[in-house]
């Protein structure tokens, strides 16, 4: 490739990325639930020298040299998030969620069986048999669910863990409006000699503000999760647990079973990340909590089917609806896409297919991050009650809502680069 032919090319990434980066955070509602936005700080901190290292082993003791500032941070994010979460032991090696449920299932259940929530009732991909349990040659058991609660049928689910006495219990989901009976189950899972993991993915960062129950002091073993979802880091895994022997063997499975290079230039963005929801978390957390709700009431005052009315439609950052008499999760989310609302499908309790499921998906928490209100949720609302209800067509609204969300495309509960004293414009593809 001649220099004209590579500067050409050097362009065309470049404006993929500048139309990507202004059509998501300034011109589209997202409200992806497992999905947010890092503060100015964050990612700031998030390009450093440290995505080119290598620092294999465990702080202290590592196969490389060169990794003593590696130590430092990596030490001091373990610091931040046991306290954060009330965890003894933590490791923040793994490089996704899926990798810390994988380690779990390595430590905790290799070549036996996991109880798992199935996808139909919300459980994520990483619980069963097409994801990383099949993967890893797990028998897979589903617990019963409680279809019109969204929630785990406690009794059945018992009767079923006493029954197949399962190595390891599974709760947390990717469809995930109300607390999972972990307490309960705990404590049925540990009667058999099972163990219990709670996945806390969706809902890490309504632990972290108090808004949500944690599992370690509801009795699970273990809680994994992903850093970038309502804890609003960057993309990575945790795992939090109070028994040593099971950390140790968890420490031995992400290193050297599953992971090589841990993506070190992370740890600095996801620290400053923990120090943000230690200031910032309680009050942003109650606020998705509040949008979530509002959101849910003012979609199905519209005539939109939000489910689990009967128990107030949720309890976390996710709203949930049934897209059926609108043609299907699929063709609802393609439609508001086209209005410059993003959603996701998702299969709903009765659903057989994960193609096309019938319900829609929706979660609060980046669109609070941006400083977005109960006000605002009835707007949103109203947007998606035009393109649905009303049967307006999406172009028409596109222009309204882009002019919406122009208004909010500064993050709030974090940190600006000024309030560390950092005067430079570093993110001019970001902002």
């Amino acid at each position: 490739m001649n220099l004209n032919d590579a500067l050409e090319a050097i362009n065309r990434v470049r404006g993929i990325i500048e139309s990507h980066n202004r059509w998501r955070r300034s011109e589209t509602i997202n409200l992806i639930p497992s999905e947010n936005v890092m503060s100015p700080l964050a990612e700031y901190f998030y390009l450093n020298d440290m995505m080119g290292r290598y620092a294999e082993g465990t702080i202290g003791n590592r196969y490389y040299q060169g990794v003593k500032y590696v130590d430092d941070i990596e030490a001091y994010l373990v610091e931040l998030m046991s306290r954060l979460f009330n965890s003894r032991f933590t490791d923040v090696r793994p490089i996704s969620g899926t990798i810390a449920n994988m380690a779990v299932y390595l430590t905790l259940a290799r070549g036996g069986k996991v109880a798992a929530v199935p996808r139909q009732c919300g459980g994520h991909i990483s619980h069963d048999e097409v994801g990383a349990p099949g993967a890893l040659g797990l028998k897979i058991i589903h617990l019963p669910c409680d279809e019109e609660n969204f929630n785990v049928d406690v009794d059945a689910a018992a009767k079923v863990i006493r029954e197949e006495k399962p190595q390891l219990v599974i709760l947390g989901a990717s469809l995930y409006l109300f607390p999972h009976p972990v307490r309960e189950l705990a404590q049925v899972a540990h009667e058999v000699g099972s163990y219990l993991m709670h996945d806390s993915a969706h809902v890490l960062g309504l632990i972290a503000g108090n808004q949500f129950p944690n599992s370690l002091k509801e009795g699970a073993d273990v809680m994994t999760s992903s850093t970038h979802k309502t804890f609003p880091g960057p993309q990575g895994g945790v795992i939090f647990t109070n028994d040593e022997g099971i950390f140790k063997n968890v420490q031995r499975a992400v290193f050297p079973q599953l992971t090589s290079n841990y993506h070190l230039h992370r740890y600095a963005s996801t620290a400053i990340t923990a120090i943000e929801m230690m200031t910032f978390g309680e009050s942003y957390a109650y606020q998705v909590r509040l949008n979530a709700k509002r959101l849910a009431e003012e979609l199905s005052k519209s005539g939109i089917p939000v489910v689990a009315e009967a128990r107030g439609f949720t309890e976390t950052h996710q709203v949930v609806f049934d897209a059926s008499k609108f043609g299907g999760g699929a063709k609802v989310a393609q439609l508001l896409e086209e209005g410059g609302v993003i959603v996701n499908k998702n299969m709903l309790p009765w659903d057989r297919s994960a193609i096309k499921p019938s319900g829609i998906r929706m979660g609060v928490q980046e669109m609070t991050r941006v400083g977005m209100g109960v006000q605002e949720m009835v707007e949103i609302a109203g947007f998606i009650k035009s393109m649905l209800i009303d049967g307006k067509e999406p172009r028409v609204l596109r222009d309204k809502v882009k002019e919406f969300r122009s208004h909010y495309t500064e993050v709030k509960y974090g940190f600006k680069l000024e309030d560390a004293g950092i005067k430079c414009d570093c993110l001019p593809l970001l902002h």
